[in-house]
């Protein structure tokens, strides 16, 4: 048990939990490819003071705090307009990614009770697409079906259409998808839902604004967002490469009428009439709040720079892969996103190289099958390959010269 008796001094407070941190991955300095992103002091200084301001206003009922009620309309708006989504777009801001899937799940399952009375839903989706889309079948009741990507780790399409029946109520596809960093044959699967009249979720959480941005800045992306016919809803987190602080995204849908099937409303209690526009209840304003503040701190011109210095980072963090090796890339990156393995899985072991990068200050993802690095590269790292090509070069060095091996370690965990 652990008790506090009485109250601790303010800074004492502050020593504790700055002690805490300590063994923390120093994500400021361009140590951590993945869960945190810096565009720099100021954008963050900003964000935490706009956080501050917010923190505990409650955006459960805007009557109450309609500032916040123009903050979310802000926001969205924003969002809309990188994903294309015209005059009838309508979407609402939720705690992250995880939600957002979530609910396009729960509302594609609602649809199709309503329009179809479909009591045994399925949706289908390719073996890339996020745990988070299992996770929403798991809480509301869908059959998942899971389809092989194809050799180049992209959805295949053909394969998803032999396994779309009549109680299919939502095909997925990701701008890019993150175990591998490529992006999956958008047109071709939203005509699978346009055909059948179902939902097609676009899973952009991680390209959402660098694929807009990266497009102005004259980069060949193929289409992704509304632009593509029977596109019914799209994800982007603002804490990831919006730069703002950890509770931020949006589900966008196309029409007012798709976002309805994601809220919830009911009267059936006491307490007069309930409603809200995603899992939670009471919705804290300072993510919102935060979000709001960078995305009018940096603009277009902000995000269109620090797009910039994210994929010149990965393209060359890219061509430092190619160049051990030890090791290779699973695909070329197609966004910021870069997945590689060892050139030979039964001589290294690249595990035991995330473990001898971390006692070296790195933090990189472990993911597989097959057995792989991830790396989610942002701006922050533009600054920091040389240091961190000195320790990846010994670090490989030190796994081939043992014959060491690693541990699986977890994308997410329950601790």
């Amino acid at each position: 048990m652990h008790s506090i008796p009485e109250g601790l001094p303010a800074d004492e407070v502050i020593a504790r939990l700055d002690a805490l941190r300590t063994d923390d991955v120093r994500w400021r300095e361009g140590r951590a490819f993945s869960l945190a992103y810096s565009a720099g002091p100021e954008v963050e200084r900003v964000a935490a003071e706009a956080h501050r301001r917010f923190a505990t206003e409650n955006a459960l009922n805007t009557d109450a705090f309609p500032s916040l009620r123009t903050i979310q309309s802000e926001v969205v708006a924003i969002v809309a307009g990188w994903l294309a989504a015209g005059p009838d777009g309508a979407g609402f801001m939720t705690s992250g990614g995880t939600e957002s899937l979530l609910l396009a799940v729960k509302g594609s399952r609602e649809r199709g009770r309503r329009e179809r009375g479909i009591t045994q839903p399925n949706i289908v989706l390719p073996t890339s697409a996020h745990a988070a889309f299992e996770k929403g079948c798991h809480y509301f009741g869908l059959e998942s079906r899971r389809v092989a990507v194809g050799p180049d780790w992209r959805a295949d399409v053909d394969a998803m259409a032999d396994a779309i029946d009549e109680n299919t109520v939502l095909v997925v596809g990701s701008a890019p998808q993150y175990p591998q960093g490529v992006i999956d044959p958008i047109p071709d699967i939203a005509a699978l839902a346009a055909e059948r009249d179902i939902n097609c979720h676009v899973d952009a959480c991680m390209g959402g604004i660098t694929l807009t941005f990266l497009r102005r800045l004259g980069h060949e992306i193929p289409p992704w967002n509304f632009e593509v016919p029977g596109v019914t809803s799209i994800s982007v987190d603002l804490h990831k490469y919006g730069y703002s602080t950890k509770g931020a995204s949006v589900l966008m849908h196309r029409t007012k009428t798709l976002r309805s099937y994601q809220t919830y409303v009911t009267d059936n209690w006491l307490g007069g009439l309930y409603g809200s526009s995603g899992i939670l209840g009471t919705k804290g304003g300072g993510p919102m709040a935060a979000a709001w503040a960078v995305m009018h701190l940096l603009g277009d011109e902000g995000y269109l720079e620090l797009t910039a210095r994210a994929r010149g980072a990965c393209d060359r963090l890219a061509a430092l892969l190619e160049d051990i090796d030890d090791l290779e890339l699973r695909a070329r990156p197609e966004v910021t996103l870069i997945a590689f393995g060892a050139a030979d899985p039964d001589r290294f072991d690249v595990y035991a190289l995330a473990d001898a990068l971390w006692r070296r200050g790195w933090y990189l993802d472990r993911q597989g099958p097959p057995a792989s690095l991830h790396c989610t590269v942002n701006a922050v790292h533009a600054d920091h390959l040389d240091e961190f090509e000195v320790d990846l070069r010994a670090a490989v060095a030190e796994v081939r010269g043992s014959g060491s091996t690693g541990s699986t370690g977890a994308y997410g965990s329950i601790d």
